[in-house]
C-alpha cells in the first residue's frame, strides 16, 4: 500500500501547527517535503518505528472560522475523507467544547480511525485532565505537550499502531520489548547488561538508538526479543559537568521515557543513598514498569539478616512498594537468569485490563468493607469506575465531589485494587472525577 495519510484537525489555538512542527522536527525523521503544496496545507513525510506516513497540517484550513457553521463542518468532512487516520487535537486547559463534541460525532459516524491528543499538558502530574475528554467517545486520550515534547512518542506509537501491517518496512529481526538499565554511576549497570548478554548468548546486532546519544542492543532468549538500553549513571545535578557528562544524564532520562520496563540498579555494598531516592522518584512519576536490582550481592556477608536487608530497601524506597526486588551478582552471574522472566511478568502487569463489570463488582465490595469517610459533614459517594488506560494502568472513579477523597481512602482503594488484580511492578493511577449531572 502507499504511505498512510494522517491529518491533524482541531479548533483554532489548540496547538495543531506546534504539534506538526514537533512531529516533523529533528526528533522524528523528516523524509521529504512535498512540492506544490497550497498555502492552506503543508505535507511532510514522517518516519517512526520503521513506518513512514504523510502528515497533513490543516492549521490554515480547518476550524479557523469564528463560528462553527456548515462551511466549517464541510471542511472537517473533507479532512476525514482524505485521511487514513485523524489526530484530533484538543486543549487540555479548556476542556471539551460543543464544537469538539460535534467533530467527535462526525468522526464516530464516519468510523474513521482517530487518535485524540489532549495538548498543553505540560507535566505528568497534570495528565489526569485528559480523562475529561473520555466523554467525546473517541477512546483513550493521549495527554501531550506539543511545545515541550511531553509524551509525543506515545502519541506516535498510538498512530502507527493503527496502520495496516503493509504500511511498515520489513522489521529487522530483534524488534522487541524495550528495557532501560538505569542507576547511579558505578553500581554495575554495564556489568549487568554484559551478564544478560552472556547468559543468553545471542546478540542480534547493535544499532543506533532512536535518539542520537544512545545505543540499543538487541538480544533473544528462546522466542522472546528484547532491546536493552545501557546508559551512563545519573549523577546529582551539582556533580554534572558541562559537556559529555551532562549528555549522559539526558541519555538516562530519555532511556527511561522510551522504556517498557526499567531495571533500577542499586549497589548492595552502599545501600540506598539520597540520589537513589531521587532517581526512584523520577521513575515513579514516569509510570514505567519497574524492577529494583540489588547488584554486587556476592560482596555482602551472609549472616542470616537478608530479610532485614530487604526490609531496609523497602523502607528507604517505600514509594516504590510495588516494584519487585531481585538480588544479583553481575560479576558471578548469580540471579541474572531470572531478570528477563521478571521483565516479561512486569510488562504483562503494566498492560493488564480489567473489564468494567468486573471492576465495579470489586468496587462495590471494597466500599462495603470500608465505606468512604465523611468530610465536613459531606459524604463521599463513589458511583462507578472505569479503566481508562494501560502502561501504566489508569482508573477513573466517578464521584459526587472529588475534593472529598482523602489520601488515606485513595491509598485504601489502590491497596484493594492490587490485592485483587496484582499490578506488580507498575504504578497504578487513580483519578477521581465529578459525575456530570
Amino acid at each position: 500500500m502507499g504511505k498512510p495519510v494522517v491529518a491533524i484537525i482541531g479548533r483554532p489555538n489548540v496547538g495543531k501547527s506546534t504539534l506538526f512542527n514537533r512531529l516533523t522536527g529533528s526528533r522524528t525523521a523528516v523524509v521529504a517535503d512535498h512540492p506544490g503544496v497550497t498555502r492552506d496545507r503543508l505535507y511532510r513525510d514522517v518516519e517512526w518505528n520503521r513506518c513512514t506516513f504523510t502528515l497533513v497540517d490543516t492549521g490554515g484550513l480547518f476550524l479557523e472560522d469564528p463560528e462553527f457553521g456548515e462551511h466549517v463542518r464541510a471542511q472537517v468532512q473533507k479532512a476525514i475523507e482524505e485521511a487514513d487516520l485523524i489526530i484530533f487535537v484538543v486543549d487540555g486547559r479548556v476542556g471539551p467544547t460543543t464544537e469538539e463534541e460535534e467533530i467527535a460525532r462526525l468522526l464516530r459516524r464516519e468510523g474513521k480511525e482517530t487518535v485524540l491528543a489532549v495538548n498543553k499538558v505540560d507535566h505528568f502530574k497534570n495528565s489526569q485532565v485528559a480523562y475529561d475528554f473520555l466523554a467525546l467517545g473517541l477512546g483513550e486520550p493521549v495527554p501531550i505537550s506539543a511545545l515541550h515534547g511531553l509524551n509525543v512518542d506515545e502519541l506516535l506509537d498510538r498512530v502507527v499502531a493503527l496502520f495496516p501491517h503493509a504500511a511498515y518496512e520489513d522489521l529487522e529481526e530483534g524488534e522487541g520489548r524495550r528495557v532501560a538499565v538505569v542507576g547511579r554511576p558505578n553500581v554495575g549497570k554495564s556489568s549487568l547488561v554484559n551478564a544478560l548478554l552472556k547468559e543468553d548468548r545471542v546478540i542480534v546486532s547493535e544499532v543506533p538508538g532512536t535518539t542520537r546519544d544512545a545505543i540499543d542492543t538487541f538480544l533473544k532468549k528462546d522466542d522472546r526479543t528484547y532491546i536493552i538500553v545501557d546508559t551512563s549513571g545519573i549523577r546529582r545535578r551539582s556533580r554534572v559537568a558541562p559537556g559529555v557528562e551532562r549528555f549522559s544524564v539526558i541519555r538516562s532520562l530519555k532511556a527511561i521515557n522510551r522504556a517498557d520496563v526499567v531495571l533500577f540498579v542499586l549497589d548492595a555494598t552502599q545501600g540506598v543513598v539520597e540520589q537513589d531516592k531521587k532517581i526512584g522518584g523520577y521513575l515513579e512519576e514516569a509510570g514505567k514498569g519497574l524492577i529494583i536490582i540489588i547488584n554486587k550481592w556476592d560482596l555482602i556477608k551472609k549472616d542470616g539478616d537478608e530479610v532485614k536487608q530487604y526490609d531496609l530497601v523497602r523502607s528507604e524506597l517505600d514509594f516504590l512498594f510495588y516494584a519487585p526486588i531481585l538480588y544479583v551478582s553481575a560479576l558471578t552471574g548469580k540471579g541474572v537468569d531470572r531478570v528477563l522472566d521478571v521483565v516479561d511478568y512486569v510488562a504483562a502487569e503494566r498492560e493488564k485490563r480489567i473489564g468494567t463489570g468486573n471492576l465495579n463488582n470489586w468496587l462495590s465490595e471494597a466500599v462495603y468493607l470500608n465505606p468512604p469517610p465523611s468530610s465536613k459533614g459531606q459524604e463521599l459517594k463513589i458511583y462507578y469506575a472505569v479503566q481508562a488506560g494501560v502502561k501504566p494502568p489508569v482508573f477513573v472513579f466517578f464521584v459526587n465531589n472529588p475534593e472529598l477523597v482523602h489520601f488515606s481512602y485513595r491509598r485504601y482503594l489502590e491497596h484493594q485494587l492490587r490485592k485483587t488484580y496484582g499490578f506488580e511492578g507498575t504504578p497504578v493511577r487513580l483519578v477521581f472525577r465529578a459525575r456530570r449531572r
